[in-house]
């Protein structure tokens, strides 16, 4: 039986039983941007799989050892390339002997939006990046692994970064960073693209799971409830920032400042990444400018004056 969000409860490099053949051990990496912790998953009972060996933490390294207890891990999957969800892969596989399998590099799936922004200078906001991170096998859209532990199906879902991917598991789907129970997934150019992360919110509105699993936090036990929360959040969110943007013109600090009400310090920079996120995809869809080119420091402004309809929320 899966356990309730309510007795969600893990401590940090102890295994927490979720359902038949799945567990959990957390990573001692709790903060304001990856709440309790990372969640590593073991699938399997004599075979195991890995899902986000977490951050290069030795003490995690320890307790997924123990946790596996020399059983043979087949596979060890990595939802994206962030130093809290992959760092700690490669002494994961050099213990077990298994292979590292992910959508691709740092900048796999990056979208052409993105790419040409990078190529013009522009940074991303301190995310954590694994800039190493090179898998072992790339798993694509569709890609299926088979074993004693069930079938596990590869989807691809850019957005938090164009790497990420999540993992369809019988009727649960491993979310990554995309879907989390507690907070909204945090969009950094050119890292992160909007645009595809509400392509990817669609897309996982097909998916037929019961419950999703994140990267961070407890299970998700109404995923449709949550993606509709999750579209509904960026629409409301865009229509504050073209609101912000109707008394003249201003860069994304600006708008974050007038948009984010007592906003925490510790998530101000995050906040303005979100933004520039939400105005680089306005600016795709013609609906706002860029002076003197889009990136961190342009100044936008609206095209017009009639806000788009919001929906979803």
């Amino acid at each position: 039986m899966t356990r309730t969000t309510a007795e969600f409860a893990p401590q940090p490099g102890t295994v927490l039983a979720l359902r038949a053949d799945l567990a959990l051990v957390l990573a001692p990496n709790p903060s304001a941007m990856t709440g309790p912790g990372t969640n590593t998953y073991l699938l399997g009972r004599d075979r195991l799989v890995v899902i986000d060996p977490g951050p290069a933490i030795p003490a995690h390294l320890d307790a997924l050892l123990q946790a596996i207890g020399g059983r043979a891990v087949d596979h060890i999957l990595v939802s994206h390339s962030h130093l809290d969800h992959s760092a700690l892969a490669p002494a994961l596989a050099a213990a077990t002997g298994a292979g590292i399998c992910a959508f691709g590099g740092p900048t796999a799936g990056r979208s052409a939006v993105m790419a040409a922004l990078a190529a013009r200078g522009l940074t991303g906001g301190g995310e954590g990046i694994d800039p190493d991170f090179a898998p072992d096998r790339t798993l694509a859209d569709g890609d299926i692994l088979q074993g004693d532990w069930g079938r596990i199906t590869a989807i691809h879902t850019p957005g938090h970064i164009g790497n990420h991917l999540c993992f369809a598991w019988g009727d649960a789907l491993f979310s990554g960073d995309h879907v989390m129970g507690w907070a909204s997934s945090l969009v950094s150019p050119p890292d992160g693209d909007l645009t595809d992360f509400m392509a990817s919110c669609d897309k996982l509105q097909d998916v037929p799971a019961t419950c999703f699993y994140p990267g961070h936090g407890a299970p998700v036990p109404d995923p449709q409830a949550r993606l509709a929360w999750l579209i509904g959040h960026r629409l409301q969110r865009e229509a504050q920032i073209l609101a912000a943007l109707a008394a003249g013109p201003a860069t994304a600090s600006a708008v974050t400042a007038l948009v984010y009400k007592d906003l925490s310090p510790l998530l101000t920079k995050a906040a303005e990444r979100n933004v520039l996120a939400h105005l680089i995809d306005l600016h795709g869809k013609g609906i706002v400018t860029a002076t003197p080119a889009i990136g961190e420091g342009a100044v936008f402004q609206r095209i017009g004056g009639v806000l788009p309809p919001v929906t979803g929320i």
